[in-house]
């Protein structure tokens, strides 16, 4: 009965029965290296594809309307950057290329969502969202300008040092910061943003309430702790204590972002430390970035007084990153009273201590991203390059798990998409990345940071091609928002 209705139908619509029938997945990659995380699947297989969506996973063969030769390339769930901050056009081009197929502005998050959705809804290649920020809450609650940062205009407010930074919150302005933090979480935001750093004026008292508001909402806060010193009091290791502490009497979910920045060659007692939290019941993660340099505005409050003592470093640990030119006292002190924003390089971390926060199994991959430094075009090719074709310090199946499966998990307590990412299944969306395990590599440096990524032949985002032969395709925009779900 099915073939003759296949003849009547091929008949009416002047094609043959073999023809209808191949044309069964919009998208069909054969024969590559498929790897799943969360299954453990790592074997040859075919992906099929139908409506943005993951339909098929199969060693049989399957037809479709196109099919890409994926043989000899890995095929892998696309890569989730919970900390980017170049949410721009040539930001979400570099993200592609990188393997990236949602980048999301979590740790300082944005100043009004609504708009920062609206400015990129149908033209980003890839999938973007972002936190409620608690930095321009308190900007707005000081009555002061939301000034764009050097992160962008909408995407992040890193404000200047000044009193809405430095001052505590007195009753009635504590009121407005959390008021303005529930109407974005309100209307989607994925968390809060708490740049702690940035605001040395924010008491434990204001923290915990910031920790209260997310416990009511069942979302996670995203955290640049208070302070990435080596000395107490200040240290890094202090930091994360106060962060374990707070989410233990509030019940928020904890996210610590850059542990290697945060807590420097300290970094592997700071992951130990997240470890025992956890195993003692706390919803706590954290991440880290595969370089040994990180990047801040030098008018920040990170930089008021005492920093060098706190940090244990100098001013030639700073760097200009156009000219590679070091810092004196004096070029700093100019550069940190202009009101101009200036992106410095600060030289943290020996390769020793990054290489071996790479290797944590706790440390998901996330780049803290910008034009401004490598690490925003090439943090995952450079994972998988460095740390598991070189050094063979991480397997290739747990590289994927933490640039892809470990984000995904912390997301799903903010919404429900996130279950369909990170996995390569059927069920799953169809975010994929197809790269060269043997060539992929990391080109971008200090003096050219927005060189992009080798070796991803192929993205897949929503069921769309964005990545094609190894070539960015630059006119399709399937790229969509990823929103907390309504409380």
């Amino acid at each position: 009965m099915m073939r003759i209705t296949l003849l009547l139908l091929a008949a009416l619509l002047g094609a043959s029965p073999g023809a209808m029938a191949a044309e069964t997945y919009d998208l069909v990659l054969t024969g590559g290296r498929v790897i799943d995380p969360e299954t453990g699947l790592d074997g040859v297989r075919n992906v099929g594809i139908r409506s943005g969506t993951i339909a098929a996973v199969s060693v049989e063969p399957l037809d479709g309307k196109r099919s890409i030769d994926a043989s000899g390339l890995v095929v892998a769930p696309g890569f989730i950057d919970l900390h980017q901050h170049g949410q721009s056009t040539e930001g979400y081009r570099l993200m592609a290329l990188d393997g990236v197929t949602t980048g999301l502005e979590l740790e300082i998050g944005v100043a009004d969502l609504a708009k920062f959705i609206e400015a990129r809804r149908g033209r980003t290649p890839v999938h973007y969202g972002a936190s409620a920020s608690y930095l321009a809450a308190r900007v707005l609650a000081w009555d002061a300008e939301l000034r764009p940062s050097h992160l962008g205009v909408e995407a992040g407010i890193l404000p200047q040092s000044g009193p809405a930074t430095n001052e505590a919150a007195s009753p009635e302005r504590l009121a407005r910061v959390l008021a303005r933090i529930k109407a974005e979480l309100e209307s989607g935001s994925l968390g809060i943003g708490v740049g702690l750093e940035y605001a040395p004026g924010t008491t434990r008292h204001e923290l915990i309430e910031v920790f209260r508001v997310a416990a009511g909402f069942g979302s996670p806060v995203f955290v640049h702790a208070r302070s990435s010193g080596l000395r107490e009091p200040g240290s890094g290791v202090e930091s994360v204590t106060e962060l374990a502490g707070v989410a233990a009497i509030t019940g928020a979910p904890l996210h610590i972002v850059h542990v290697n920045s945060t807590c420097m060659s300290d970094a592997l007692e700071c992951i130990a430390m997240i470890a025992g939290a956890r195993e003692r019941g706390l919803d706590v993660t954290t991440e880290a970035y595969p370089y040994t340099v990180a990047m801040t505005a030098i008018n920040s409050a990170l930089f008021n007084p005492g920093w060098r003592e706190k940090r244990g470093l100098d001013y030639d640990d700073l760097e200009i990153p156009e000219t590679g030119e070091r810092l004196t006292r004096e070029r700093f002190e100019e550069l940190h009273a202009s009101p101009k924003w200036h992106p410095i390089l600060i030289h943290t971390n020996p390769d020793e201590v990054v290489d071996a926060v790479m290797a944590s199994p706790l440390a998901m991959i996330a780049s803290d991203g910008s034009l401004m430094h490598p690490r925003g075009a090439g943090s995952y090719s450079r994972v998988l390059s460095r740390y598991v074709r070189d050094r063979q310090s991480l397997s290739l199946p747990e590289a994927i798990r933490k640039m892809s499966l470990l984000p995904a998990q912390r997301l799903e307590a903010l919404t429900p998409e996130a279950k369909r990412l990170g996995r390569l299944q059927e069920g799953a969306r169809a975010d994929i990345v197809v790269f060269d395990a043997v060539s992929i590599t990391d080109r971008a440096t200090f003096r050219a940071p927005t060189e992009p990524s080798e070796g991803v032949r192929y993205l897949v985002v929503d069921g769309t091609v964005v990545v094609d032969g190894g070539k960015f395709v630059d006119s399709v925009f399937p790229g969509q928002p990823l929103l907390g779900a309504k409380p």
